[in-house]
């Protein structure tokens, strides 16, 4: 059996963390970003059984506090960021799963403020090599969740 090709995404795209029951999140597919983000808030350090983990927050709808997610999660990693503005910024790593065009991949994420951004979650080219191509003239090649799903997303 040989590897499966690689799978095409938008550059949007609806996608899941049911790990941290999330089941609707607009991202953003950044093939610019070698390193996924997320927009977490209230991020909160904390040591179990000797192990980092972070206890933050999630909004997961774009421009809105609307159904907060409270999340705790082991610490992997801290990575220094350069954002697109050329600033440097130590973030804490973490890993969950991502549902993106119906398959589960892995992700490794950073934890940052993105309430400023268009999207709060950016997949980068970490999280895509090997499993999707992006076609960029294209968006939502997974799907649309239901009408009142995406009404919330405003």
């Amino acid at each position: 059996m040989g590897e499966r090709a690689p799978v095409a995404v938008g550059w949007r795209e609806w996608v899941a963390l049911p790990d941290w029951g999330v089941d609707h999140m607009k991202a953003k597919v950044d093939t610019g970003a070698r390193t996924s983000a997320i927009h977490a808030w209230d991020l909160e350090p904390f040591d179990r059984d000797g192990s980092p983990w972070v206890r933050f927050s999630l909004h997961p709808w774009q421009g809105s506090d609307d159904d907060p997610v409270q999340v705790e999660a082991p610490v992997v990693d801290h990575r220094e960021v350069r954002s697109s503005s050329g600033d440097t910024q130590r973030r804490p790593v973490v890993h969950t799963d991502l549902h993106l065009v119906g398959l589960v991949a892995p992700i490794e994420l950073t934890l940052t403020n993105r309430d400023e951004m268009g999207f709060r979650m950016l997949v980068g080219r970490e999280a895509l090599r090997g499993r999707f191509v992006v076609d960029p003239g294209r968006s939502y090649l997974g799907g649309r969740p239901p009408a009142d799903i995406r009404r919330r997303n405003r």
